[in-house]
C-alpha cells in the first residue's frame, strides 16, 4: 500500500469523504429543524440551545482534539473520531425532547471537534506549499457538498419513513463505511518520505502556552473567531431564515443547498487562485493574503439581502457570500500548515478552531435571542460587516517576521 501511486491524493480524497460525512451528520439536524421545531413547539431560543450544546463540546474538542492528534497521529486520531461521532449520530434517532437533543448534540460535537485539525495536519504532512491549497480546498469542499446533500437526503428519507428518527440512523451509518477505507488506505507511520513535504515527527512536546506566544497563532484564533460564525449562520439557520420570510418548507429546503454549492466552488476558486499566484512567483503568504483581501470584504454584498424579499435574490446573495467565505476558508485552513511545523499543526489548527467555536457560541446565542425578539435583519447586517474585521486580523497578524526564526515551531517551507 505504501507504493500506491499518487498516495497523497488518495489521502486527500479520504479527507474529502470524511468532511462530506461529517457535514451530513451535522446538517441532518439543521435540515430537519423546521419539522422538529413544529413537532416539539420549540422557539428559536430553544433551537439555539441545542446548537449551543453542540458548539460547547465542539469548541473544547477543537483544541483538545488537536493536541491528541499531535500525540496519536493522524491515522489513529481521525479514525477514532469518525467512529465515535458516527455512532452518536445514529443514536440521535432515540432522542426525546429538548434535553435529549441537547445531550446527543453535545456528544456529536465532542466527536466532530478533531475532524478539521486532523485534515489540516494530514495536508501539512503530505503536501508541499504549492499543492497545499488545492488539498485543503478538496477536503474543505466536502463540508459544502455534505451540507448540500443533507437536506435532500434527509427530506427523502423523512418522506419515505414518515418519521425523522430513521433519518439519523441512515446518515450516521455512512461514517462506519468510510472507516473501512480509512484503515485500509492510510499508511501506518513509518518515517517514509512521500512528497517534498514529507512526514516529519518528533516526541518533543510543544504546549499551548508556547504556541500562544506567537502573534500568528492569535491571528488565526481571532480571524476565525470573527469569520466562522457566518458559515454556521448559513448551515444552522438558513432554512429557518427562509421560512421566516414566508417561503414554504420545500422551498426552504431546496434553497438551502445553494450556499453550499456556491461554497464548494469558492473553495476551489480560492485554492486555485492562490496556487496560480504561487506558480507566478508570489510567496505563499502573499498569495494567501491576496485571496483574503479580495473575498473577505466582498461579503459586504450580503447586506443587500436586507432590502429584498425576492426568493431568488435572497438565495443568490447568500450564495455569493458563501462563495466568498469559502475562498477565505481555504486560505485560513491552509495557514497553520503554511506557518508551522507539521508536528504542531494539529495543535495550532485546534486552537484556531476553538476561537471559531467561541465566536459561534456567542453568535448562536444572540441569533436565537434577537430573532425571537426582533428579526433576522440585525443578524444579516452583522454577518456582512464582520468579515472585514476578520480579514484585517488574518492579513496583519498571520505573516512571517524576521524575528520568527524558531525552526522547531515555524515551517521552513
Amino acid at each position: 500500500m505504501h507504493a500506491a501511486p499518487h498516495l497523497r491524493w488518495w489521502i486527500a480524497g479520504l479527507l474529502f469523504a470524511a468532511s462530506v460525512i461529517n457535514y451530513i451528520d451535522r446538517q441532518t439536524f439543521a435540515a430537519l429543524a423546521p419539522i422538529l421545531k413544529s413537532e416539539y413547539h420549540w422557539t428559536n431560543t430553544d433551537f439555539a440551545s441545542i446548537l449551543i450544546a453542540f458548539r460547547i463540546s465542539y469548541t473544547i474538542m477543537q483544541s483538545v482534539g488537536g493536541r491528541i492528534l499531535d500525540r496519536l497521529g493522524t491515522r489513529r486520531g481521525l479514525g477514532l473520531a469518525v467512529t465515535f461521532y458516527s455512532v452518536v449520530a445514529m443514536l440521535t434517532a432515540f432522542a426525546q425532547g429538548l434535553n435529549g437533543f441537547r445531550f446527543f448534540r453535545f456528544l456529536l460535537g465532542a466527536g466532530e471537534g478533531p475532524n478539521f485539525p486532523a485534515a489540516t495536519k494530514a495536508v501539512s504532512e503530505w503536501f508541499s506549499g504549492k499543492e497545499r491549497a488545492w488539498a485543503v480546498a478538496m477536503f474543505d469542499s466536502g463540508t459544502s457538498i455534505g451540507g448540500a446533500v443533507a437536506p435532500f437526503l434527509a427530506l427523502f428519507a423523512y418522506r419515505q419513513f414518515h418519521s425523522w428518527r430513521p433519518v439519523f440512523l441512515l446518515t450516521g451509518s455512512l461514517g462506519l463505511v468510510w472507516m473501512a477505507a480509512w484503515w485500509r488506505l492510510y499508511p501506518v507511520p513509518s518515517g517514509r518520505s512521500d512528497t517534498a513535504a514529507a512526514v516529519r515527527s518528533t516526541t518533543e512536546y510543544v504546549g499551548w502556552t508556547a504556541l500562544l506566544r506567537f502573534r500568528q497563532t492569535w491571528g488565526l484564533v481571532l480571524g476565525r473567531f470573527l469569520l466562522d460564525p457566518y458559515w454556521f449562520l448559513v448551515s444552522d439557520w438558513f432554512a429557518i431564515y427562509l421560512l421566516s420570510n414566508g417561503y414554504q418548507l420545500e422551498q426552504s429546503i431546496l434553497g438551502y443547498w445553494v450556499p453550499f454549492l456556491a461554497a464548494d466552488l469558492g473553495n476551489f476558486f480560492g485554492g486555485g487562485l492562490s496556487s496560480y499566484w504561487i506558480s507566478r512567483g508570489w510567496t505563499v503568504g502573499a498569495a494567501r493574503r491576496g485571496v483574503l483581501l479580495i473575498f473577505g470584504p466582498s461579503m459586504l454584498v450580503l447586506s443587500a439581502a436586507l432590502f429584498t424579499k425576492n426568493y431568488v435574490s435572497t438565495v443568490l446573495l447568500f450564495g455569493y457570500a458563501s462563495f466568498a467565505y469559502a475562498a477565505c476558508s481555504t486560505m485560513f485552513l491552509s495557514l497553520p500548515a503554511d506557518m508551522f511545523q507539521a508536528r504542531v499543526v494539529g495543535s495550532v489548527s485546534g486552537l484556531a478552531g476553538t476561537g471559531a467555536g467561541c465566536g459561534t457560541l456567542i453568535s448562536t446565542y444572540w441569533i436565537g435571542r434577537i430573532t425571537d425578539k426582533y428579526s433576522f435583519q440585525p443578524v444579516v447586517l452583522a454577518a456582512s460587516l464582520v468579515p472585514c474585521l476578520a480579514t484585517a486580523a488574518f492579513v496583519i497578524l498571520v505573516r512571517r517576521r524576521r524575528s520568527d526564526s524558531d525552526q522547531t515551531i515555524f515551517s521552513d517551507a
